[in-house]
């Protein structure tokens, strides 16, 4: 039987977390917190929620505010 061809990986959003940077960041909680044995996961989910939380402040203060329009002529 052959293999079927694989469709090539969605395109990632512009602003999506990498592994690399979860990883990165997972890392430095760790060091932070004297390289505890056994809480992998625990730095993981933390890093992700610490860089999803940045992303979510940087749309907001990036978004402009709504133009306001000037009230008509009296």
């Amino acid at each position: 039987m052959p293999d079927s061809p694989r469709a090539p990986p969605p395109p990632r959003a512009p602003d999506a977390i990498t592994f690399e940077q979860i990883r990165e960041r997972a890392y430095e909680l760790w060091e932070r917190n004297h390289r505890p044995e056994g809480f992998e996961i625990e730095f993981w989910l933390l890093a992700e929620r610490e860089l999803r939380k940045e992303r979510e402040r940087q749309k907001t203060t990036d978004t402009p505010p709504p133009a306001q329009s000037d009230p008509p002529p009296s």
